[in-house]
């Protein structure tokens, strides 16, 4: 099999191109496409979601490893490239906007897995709609913006800790797997890459209103450079001293900042919101779509 890099080569020649508009840039070092298919064809019958194949580089080597693979893809010109280049292979192509995927469509019930490259400037918000059906993953093996990588892997304290931080930790385990150069893709993007891995599970003893929990967190992290107790008041639409009093409800000294406060401390503080606050939650029943979306 051609390498990953005469593989783009030869499509590049043949006409291929990366369109800047969404964000393409085309992996062609072997040995991280190697390790990124390791962690994503672990089951051979389990359904494996691509995002973003692009060229294929990846697509070539998943779809020879599972029963059945789902590609999906906004360009329609890569559309009918990897419909010559994998015909014969067990790999459905779907036209369309990852952010609309619904993956239950896809395989029905049971759990599946995801795996993709995605755009630099819709990482966030997809990551978030995959959160979203957490339900019926096994898990995602992602290649993002080192930068996004360090926020995801960072824990209380830092200034990568935040409100991505926290849903992704309430859905998974989450491990940085290696850095990726910018050097490994064609064409380069100006800042690194990473791979990360994600294993869903339960968040241990996570006991409060889903809802009402992001509520919270985006309110807190709304305003990172204040004190919770003026970030709360402005994100929750409180004055400053019912802010203080639910911090002090929580037992949460309310000149602390939101990047120091972990997902047990933030249970509590939902909890006291709840108590002190009720008639603010019932409010915003069939409010937000998304419990994870909102600020980064």
């Amino acid at each position: 099999m051609e390498t990953a890099l005469d593989y783009t080569r030869r499509l590049l020649r043949q006409g291929a191109q990366a369109k800047k508009s969404l964000g393409q840039n085309f992996l062609v070092d072997d040995r991280v496409i190697e390790k990124i298919a390791d962690l994503s064809t672990a089951e051979f019958n389990r359904p494996l979601v691509e995002i973003g194949p692009g060229l294929g580089a990846l697509t070539r080597i998943l779809v020879r490893r599972v029963a059945r693979l789902w590609a999906v893809e906004l360009d329609a010109s890569k559309i009918s490239l990897l419909q010559r280049e994998l015909q014969g292979l067990p790999l459905e192509l779907l036209h369309r906007d990852a952010l609309s995927l619904d993956l239950r469509e896809i395989w029905g019930e049971g759990r599946g897995y995801l795996v993709g490259n995605l755009p630099y400037y819709i990482t966030s918000p997809l990551i978030h709609h995959f959160l979203d059906q957490a339900e019926c993953l096994e898990g995602m093996t992602l290649m993002v913006q080192k930068e996004v990588a360090d926020r995801l892997v960072a824990s209380p304290g830092g200034r990568d800790y935040g409100v991505l931080t926290v849903a992704v930790r309430l859905a998974a385990e989450v491990s940085k797997v290696m850095t990726v150069p910018a050097s490994s893709f064609w064409p380069q993007p100006k800042v690194d890459s990473a791979v990360v891995n994600m294993v869903m599970r339960p968040y241990p003893g996570f006991g409060v209103d889903r809802q009402a929990f992001f509520r919270v967190v985006r309110a807190a992290f709304s305003q990172r450079r204040k004190t919770l107790a003026n970030s709360l008041a402005a994100g929750l639409t409180l004055s400053k001293e019912q802010a203080v009093a639910l911090l002090q409800r929580a037992g949460i000294e309310a000149g602390r900042r939101a990047e120091t406060l972990a997902i047990e401390e933030l249970q509590v503080l939902t909890a006291a919101y709840l108590d002190v606050c009720p008639w603010q939650e019932k409010s915003e029943v069939g409010g937000q779509k998304s419990e994870v979306g909102g600020k980064k």
